[in-house]
C-alpha cells in the first residue's frame, strides 16, 4: 500500500515518525506553512521557515525514503498579526521554487477582515503562479467559514478544480462536493475526524475529490491515521483500488496540478550524499 499525505508538519515531528510512517507505507507528502505555536516577531522568521522546507525538510525526508513537498503562504492564524503580514510581499518569490506544489495553508481562523484581505491576496497568487490553494476551514463556525470560502474562492477566478478545502466534517463536505473544489479531511484525536467517521463520509459522498490527511503537528496527533484509515476503508468493504484512489492517486491528481510534483524513486538509505537535489535553490513556474 503506497500513502500520500497530502498535510501534515514534519517540522514538529521526529526522525521516529518518518522512519515508522515509511514502514507503514507512507512514500509522498505535503507540508503546508503554518503557525510554529508562539508568534513570530519578524517577516525573517518566515523566510528562514520557508527556506527550511525546501531543503532541511526534503533531505530529512529522503533518508527515510519519503519525497517532501511543501505549500507556502501566510496562514490565517498569523494573517491577523501586523508583523507578519509583509511575509506577503516575500511569498512570490518562494512560489517560484520547484518543490512548492500549492499555495497554502490559507483561509480563515477566526473569520477577521484582516484573515479575509490575506486570503483574497493569496488566492490571486495561486492564480497567478499556477498553482493549487490549499485552504484552512475555521475550527469555530466551520459552517459559516466554510460558505465564505467557497464564496470568495468564486469571486477569485480561481477554477474550483485547483482548490481543496481542508478540515472538512459531516456538516461542511456537501457544500464543498457541490463547489466543484476537492474534500480534504484531517484523521486528528479529538478535534477534527477519526477514521470511522471518514469511512461513512466516504460511503455517503464516494471518492472522488476526497483526500484523507493526518494533519499531524505539535499538538495531540498521530501521522499513522491515515494508515488506520486504510484499515477502516478495508474493514467497511471498499476495495484495494478505492483506498489507493483515495490515499495515493487523488492527492497525486490534486498537487500534479502544480506542474512540480516530480514523483520518483526515493531510496530509504539516502545519506548526505543523496541531498543536492534537496537544496531547494532551482526555479521554475508551475503549470498553468
Amino acid at each position: 500500500m503506497r500513502i500520500f499525505d497530502p498535510h501534515i508538519h514534519m517540522s514538529s515531528r521526529t526522525t521516529d515518525d518518518y522512519r515508522t510512517m515509511h514502514a507503514a507505507g507512507v512514500r509522498a507528502l505535503v507540508e503546508p506553512a503554518f503557525w510554529l505555536g508562539q508568534p513570530r516577531t519578524s517577516v525573517g522568521s518566515f523566510t528562514d521557515y520557508f527556506d527550511a522546507l525546501l531543503g532541511w525538510e526534503p533531505y530529512r525526508a529522503a533518508q527515510y525514503g519519503i519525497q517532501h513537498f511543501c505549500a507556502l503562504a501566510l496562514n490565517p492564524k498569523e494573517a491577523n498579526d501586523e508583523r507578519c503580514t509583509p511575509v506577503l510581499d516575500e511569498l512570490p518569490r518562494y512560489l517560484l521554487k520547484d518543490r512548492v506544489v500549492a499555495v497554502g495553508e490559507i483561509g480563515f481562523d477566526s473569520m477577521t477582515e484582516a484573515e479575509e484581505r490575506a486570503f483574497t491576496v493569496q488566492l490571486g497568487l495561486a492564480k497567478e503562479f499556477g498553482l493549487p490553494a490549499l485552504v484552512h476551514t475555521p475550527h469555530r463556525d466551520k459552517a459559516v467559514g466554510t460558505a465564505r470560502t467557497l464564496e470568495l474562492v468564486k469571486a477569485s477566478g480561481i477554477g474550483p478544480g485547483r482548490v481543496l478545502v481542508d478540515h472538512l466534517n459531516e456538516v461542511t463536505v456537501a457544500p464543498v462536493a457541490d463547489s466543484g473544489c476537492w474534500m480534504g479531511f484531517s484523521i486528528y484525536p479529538d478535534t477534527k475526524m477519526t477514521p470511522d467517521r471518514m469511512v461513512r463520509i466516504l460511503q455517503e459522498h464516494g471518492t472522488s475529490r476526497m483526500l484523507v490527511n493526518s494533519a499531524a503537528d505539535w499538538g495531540h496527533s498521530d501521522p499513522l491515521l491515515t494508515v488506520a484509515t486504510a484499515r477502516a476503508m478495508r474493514a467497511a468493504g471498499f476495495t484495494e483500488d478505492d483506498v489507493e484512489k483515495v490515499l495515493w492517486r487523488n492527492p497525486v491528481e490534486f498537487y500534479a496540478q502544480s506542474g512540480r510534483l516530480a514523483l520518483e524513486d526515493v531510496s530509504e538509505g539516502a545519506g548526505p550524499s543523496d541531498t543536492s537535489a534537496y537544496a531547494g535553490n532551482s526555479v521554475r513556474r508551475g503549470g498553468s
